[in-house]
């Protein structure tokens, strides 16, 4: 059975990921990707555009499916080498979290909604990941398809 899955990065990140093939959360560390499974859902909800700025974006940027394999070890140079899991990314529209507030389950009546993304992953409903996936637009992902 697949789980769900939201992951925290800037959209700048997600982007570069997203391009690559693969995800990483939580500044590179491998305990959480531990926990993602091939198969399971992956939604990139990002505040931000850019890290450390603050131009309020609140958008899911990219949505996906885990392919087969562990956790690696990427490299980003500098002598920083983050783990990382591949996926496959679907095609699929950023979108922004503000219309969905009162329908996604993890954020319905809940005023401090934004403070389990400070975990930088977290798992959602099957349901919460449908309804994100159709408000992306996105095409040919594996796990809701």
């Amino acid at each position: 059975m697949s789980a769900y899955w939201i992951a925290v990065a800037s959209a700048e990140h997600v982007r570069r990921g997203r391009a690559a093939g693969f995800m990483q959360v939580n500044h590179g560390k491998a305990a959480p990707l531990r926990r993602v499974k091939p198969g399971d859902g992956i939604i990139y909800y990002s505040p931000t555009t850019i890290m450390g700025e603050k131009d309020g974006l609140q958008a899911f940027t990219a949505i996906g499916t885990v392919r087969e394999g562990e956790p690696y070890e990427g490299d980003m140079g500098g002598g920083f080498t983050p783990f990382r899991r591949d996926v496959e990314w679907a095609r699929a529209e950023e979108t922004s979290i503000k219309p969905l507030l009162d329908r996604l389950e993890f954020t319905a009546g809940r005023s401090n909604w934004g403070y389990q993304l400070r975990f930088g992953l977290f798992s959602i409903s099957a349901a919460d990941f449908a309804l994100t996936a159709e408000a992306m637009g996105a095409q040919k992902v594996a796990a809701v398809n």
